[in-house]
């Protein structure tokens, strides 16, 4: 009573971003409303974390090394070019390369702080600690985020693989099969849209290889390091190397959190809304024998012209639901596309952007018609 992160650094419920009439909305709320909200913050923020510290070592193994797999960043700058002409039109390519490594090199550096920031202010600090906690509070939209912004459960694979649940649980029968598919959906590749028998199916033919992973990391065939999510996969390979060893697979001990998502919530929101079958099916509203993909669907519009993936689209299609402009998602494909790094010329880099804003644009217009029009009608209500 009377004691944790909200007293020890006092903090607002939500994050309204300076919105006086948000801000407002919360404070006029009556507290029989918000309850609910208190009860489900001061769950988050009794659970209670640790570090896992195999995972921190091979962590710390690679960036001692210089980083640059399982991706986390090359602690290396890249080379600034040198000048070996005096022809005017190579002089001004030169110009644009240095400004380009230099500026690639910001990022780099700043990246490389972020990863410090995750090591060294909780990571190696907190490694020796029986368990921590993460207040939490809500964002604009009500969901609810831990307020400590650098080393945490729901930030990158990174984060996630080096942080466990302090309080372990026996696997039993449900826990086990769901660990299995844990592991499937963190390596990616296609296998988390497999149906669940897919799924399970693919971590037994890859046995070997998750002992292998789980026994020696670095020094083995690193199969873990083929994953979508390489860090939170390895964590899982060596949770289900723990059972596959013992004579008592259910009753071992994880410590693991199974995350699941929804599929691209805000058109989720829009299908029930608008009592759509067809687009309630599109984002897993409506049950099937394995996942839909909306991201791939709107990805293979375009997939003969230019090789793309779903990642490329992802970003635009959950904030298509926000109201992103052309040029908004134009830039959010633009950074897709520079860290494929296949596009080198930046004209070709705008013009392919371009191209595949507008596609994909277009396609959500196609495949959510009827969100489009309920996000239409909300617009003309609040003006």
């Amino acid at each position: 009573y009377d004691c944790g992160g909200h007293f020890f650094l006092p903090s607002y419920l939500m994050r309204t971003h300076g919105s006086r009439q948000q801000q407002d909305a919360v404070e006029d709320a009556p507290p029989s409303q918000m309850q609910k909200i208190y009860e489900a913050l001061d769950t988050l923020g009794s659970t209670k974390w640790r570090v896992n510290k195999r995972l921190l070592n091979v962590v710390e193994s690679i960036w001692a090394a210089g980083g640059d797999i399982a991706g986390l960043v090359n602690r290396q700058d890249v080379s600034i070019p040198d000048l070996n002409s005096e022809d005017s039109s190579e002089i001004k390519e030169w110009r644009w390369s240095v400004r380009k490594a230099k500026k690639m090199n910001q990022e780099l550096h700043s990246q490389r702080c972020d990863i410090e920031l995750k090591l060294s202010v909780v990571a190696r600090r907190m490694k020796d600690e029986e368990g921590f906690y993460y207040p939490h509070n809500l964002d604009f939209r009500g969901r609810a985020y831990p307020m400590h912004p650098h080393l945490n459960h729901l930030s990158s694979d990174l984060c996630r693989g080096i942080l466990e649940f302090a309080e372990g649980r026996p696997l039993g029968k449900s826990g086990l099969r769901w660990l299995r598919i844990h592991l499937a959906n963190l390596y990616g590749s296609g296998v988390e849209k497999l149906s669940y028998d897919g799924r399970l199916a693919f971590v037994e033919s890859h046995i070997s290889e998750i002992i292998d992973s789980a026994d020696n990391p670095l020094g083995g065939n690193r199969w873990w390091l083929t994953a979508e999510d390489p860090f939170q996969c390895l964590a899982a390979c060596i949770n289900l190397a723990e059972t596959l060893k013992s004579s008592s697979p259910h009753t071992v001990i994880s410590h693991l959190p199974v995350h699941q998502d929804g599929s691209c919530n805000g058109l989720q929101h829009y299908a029930a809304l608008g009592r759509d079958t067809v687009e309630a099916a599109a984002v897993n509203l409506v049950a099937g024998e394995k996942p839909a993909d909306v991201y791939s669907e709107i990805a293979t519009r375009y997939a003969d012209i230019i090789q793309v993936n779903r990642k490329l689209v992802k970003q635009t299609v959950m904030t298509s639901v926000y109201g992103v402009t052309f040029v908004g998602a134009r830039e959010q494909i633009k950074r897709r596309l520079q860290e494929k790094g296949h596009i080198s010329d930046d004209q070709l880099l705008f013009s392919a952007s371009c191209y595949a804003a507008r596609v994909t644009l277009e396609a959500l217009g196609e495949i959510f018609e009827a969100a489009r029009g309920t996000m239409c009608w909300l617009g003309d209500c609040a003006k």
